[in-house]
């Protein structure tokens, strides 16, 4: 064999053994999520970083899925003591707050109707249905930016999803604002496919008494006041015009009333009672709201969560509900008013 048929040779063979171990393009990997996110049933755990008021707040997540729709999502702050455990299964979707011994139920399409930073399946049909995604290959991950589904949040519109390169699990994702800033992060560890869940995992009452021994129901709660919370979100021309503390049989409830304009809402927070041991659901009219450091219930012109032992209501007739979720959403402060 003469020097230029060697090298032809030799030239041939190097561009089969690239084309063999050429880089997987972005469709090779969404076929890969495709097959990937057919499981009987996966568990993860997850930390979840929240950059939305005065200081980041960190939840440990737990994340339990069968196959094809149950659900339990555990997210403690484990700074502050709050927990709320997420429960999807064949009777509805709940939200439980194992400190007071409550569980609401919502006639909800959960998590199908809106991106979900710590779902897989979720975060592949993000990647799916953003056919414009941008996407890249490191030496250990695919990373994709793609848009979100938020329903009630347009000022969180994109985000970066991270996937390990060997077996496709998720690493991590960014949620960021309309300034490219990462106010959600979530990075995840223990990520197990193939797990074999009965579906007894998924029941209310074991649910509920699992999440009771992370975080048992308070006692009796003596003092009835509590630190008022003020919204950090503004919107222009409206502001709080009148604070009105009102006494009740259970200790004191606080009006905030925000005027501007055409626009005004109202802000109203009490104790919230905890519920006996025999008590059953709450039905909650409306859909579940993510947001961030609690589970609210959202309709068309209120929207209602409890954190820290507190109940919250935000109603308007005059915002819309984009409004309202991101008004709720930054009910944090103490001292903004």
């Amino acid at each position: 064999m003469n020097k230029k048929v060697w090298l032809l040779f030799v030239g041939l063979m190097v561009m089969l053994l690239l084309t063999a171990c050429g880089a997987r393009s972005k469709d090779d990997v969404l076929k890969d999520l495709n097959e990937k996110v057919v499981t009987k049933g996966y568990k993860a755990d997850a930390k979840m970083t929240l950059k939305m008021g005065a200081e980041p707040q960190t939840y440990d997540v737990q994340i339990w899925h069968k196959d094809p729709s149950y659900y339990r999502v555990n997210l403690k702050n484990a700074k502050k003591d709050q927990s709320q455990m997420i429960l999807k299964n064949d009777e509805g979707v709940y939200v439980l707050t194992p400190a007071l011994n409550k569980s609401f139920k919502f006639q909800s399409e959960w998590p199908e109707n809106s991106s979900q930073a710590y779902l897989y399946e979720s975060l592949v049909k993000d990647i799916q249905e953003d056919k414009s995604a941008k996407f890249k290959a490191t030496d250990k991950y695919y990373v994709f930016d793609t848009k979100t589904r938020y329903q009630n949040n347009k000022m969180l519109p994109t985000q970066e999803i991270t996937l390990n390169k060997k077996d496709l699990t998720p690493v991590s994702v960014k949620v960021k604002d309309t300034e490219g800033n990462a106010l959600v992060t979530v990075n995840f560890s223990n990520v197990k496919f193939d797990v074999n869940f009965d579906k007894k995992d998924f029941d209310l009452q074991k649910s509920m008494t699992a999440a009771k021994l992370v975080v048992p129901v308070m006692g009796e709660v003596e003092d009835k006041t509590f630190s008022v919370k003020y919204p950090e979100e503004q919107i222009e021309g409206v502001s709080l015009v009148e604070e009105k503390k009102v006494t009740t049989e259970n200790g004191s409830r606080v009006v905030l009333t925000y005027e501007g304009g055409k626009k005004s809402y109202t802000i109203i927070q009490e104790k919230a009672e905890i519920a006996p041991a025999t008590a059953g659901p709450i039905v909650v009219t409306g859909n579940l709201v993510d947001l961030g450091f609690t589970i609210g219930g959202v309709t068309d012109n209120k929207v209602s969560w409890t954190f820290g032992g507190v109940d919250y209501i935000i109603a308007s007739t005059s915002l819309t509900e984009d409004q309202l979720v991101s008004i709720a959403r930054s009910v944090q402060g103490e001292a903004i008013k």
